[in-house]
Formats: structure tokens, sequence, C-alpha cells
């Protein structure tokens, strides 16, 4: 029996949705929105064959965009409810990396490094194709970016925050490359069956109500 598979990323300013057919694509949709994910998303994803009803969703959990990661799960969660239907999640960075073996086969560890929020970018070393652990999901994490570009001298580097990295530090290669739904079958089993809760990287970008209810005192002298 066939599987309809949905795919759902908007945790970037891509907003990519494809809708397969075991491993046919059967039709795809990926721009660079920048902004506007909750009100396009929908849309995109009627406008696939059948209005893009699956079998299976697959959702991009993060890191990335705090609002772009909240928009693709519930939407996707939403869906699955209302398909009585899986929902699992992926990787933002994984699904980057993988994109990066496919295309540029490097022989060697590599980063990826996507934009992250307040002076920070989301980065990972991954491992070439051809090594066991390329198949497995890797720990991303936030670093400021001077910090990074001290730290990280990798002369090639992957991803939407590889261009920011090589000019804070001033050498390097920078590859632009953002998360594509079409390419979800370069994840490895393992990578695109994780749970479908979101995974932000570093701390909310908002203060809970009740902090910002609290009094701003200055110190006494």
């Amino acid at each position: 029996m066939s599987e309809r598979l949905l795919v759902i990323d908007c945790a970037t300013p891509a907003l990519s949705s494809a809708l397969f057919e075991d491993t046919v694509c059967l039709a795809h949709q990926h721009i660079e929105l920048g902004r506007g994910h909750a009100e396009a998303l929908l849309p995109a994803i009627a406008a696939l064959p059948d209005g893009g009803r699956a079998s299976r969703i697959l959702v991009d959990i993060g890191p990335g965009s705090f609002t772009g990661v909240r928009v693709g799960l519930a939407a996707a969660t939403a869906l699955g409810v209302a398909w009585s239907i899986p929902v699992q999640g992926y990787g933002c960075l994984d699904l980057v990396a993988a994109m990066v073996r496919d295309q540029y086969a490097p022989d060697v560890p590599f980063p990826v490094v996507m934009v992250g929020g307040h002076g920070e970018l989301f980065w990972a070393l991954y491992p070439p194709a051809g090594d066991p652990k390329a198949a497995e999901p890797v720990a991303v994490s936030s670093t400021p970016i001077d910090e990074l570009a001290e730290q990280l001298g990798d002369a090639i580097v992957y991803g939407s925050g590889a261009q920011t990295l090589v000019e804070a530090r001033g050498s390097g290669t920078a590859v632009p490359l953002l998360p594509d739904a079409r390419s979800i079958a370069l994840l490895s089993p393992l990578q695109s069956s994780l749970p479908a809760h979101p995974v932000y990287g570093r701390g909310a970008d908002a203060k809970p109500m009740a902090e910002r209810a609290k009094p701003n005192r200055s110190p006494r002298a």
C-alpha cells in the first residue's frame, strides 16, 4: 500500500511544502517568503493535489524562527487531528546537512550555520556521507556571532548564517542554503521520525506576562 507524505517546512525565511506518493514528489512549493508564514502556509498546502491530504505528516521542528517553528507545528498538528494521521518531526539543520552532502559531497566534517536571534547563530558540525553518524540527529548549539567567529575556523560554511559568520571572521567561503521540503528523502528514518515538539535552540524571545508586569526598580545608591 502506498503512502502519502506531506512535508511542511517554515522554520526559516523559506516557506517550503511538498506532497509525496511513496518516493515520488507529486507537487511542491518553495519560496523565500521572509515573513507572513502564518498567512501563506495553509493556502500553500491547499494548493497541493487533494488539498495536501496525506497519510503522514513531517514538519520542521527547528531550531529556527520562533514564529515559523510554531506556525509549522500548529498547522501540522491541526491537520493530523483532522485527518487522524501521525505527525512527526525533523531537525532544521539536519535537513540542510543532508542537502550539503547531496549537492557538495564534502569528504570531511563540515559546519551548518543558520540564522538565530539576538545576535546568535545556530550551528552544528556534521560528519560527511559514509560516516555511520551521518544518519543520526545532531545536537545544535546557539552562539553569539563574534564568539563563533573565533571558534569555528572551517574554510567552507553552509547554511543561512554562513555569510554572516564568514563576514564576522573575515575569511572563508559561505554557501547559503535553506531547508527544502523536496529534499526530505535525504534524511535517514532516524532523523525523520522525531517527536513533533518544538526545538527552539535558545531562550524565548518574549518575556512571560508575569515577568513583564514586574516594576522596573532602579537599584538604590
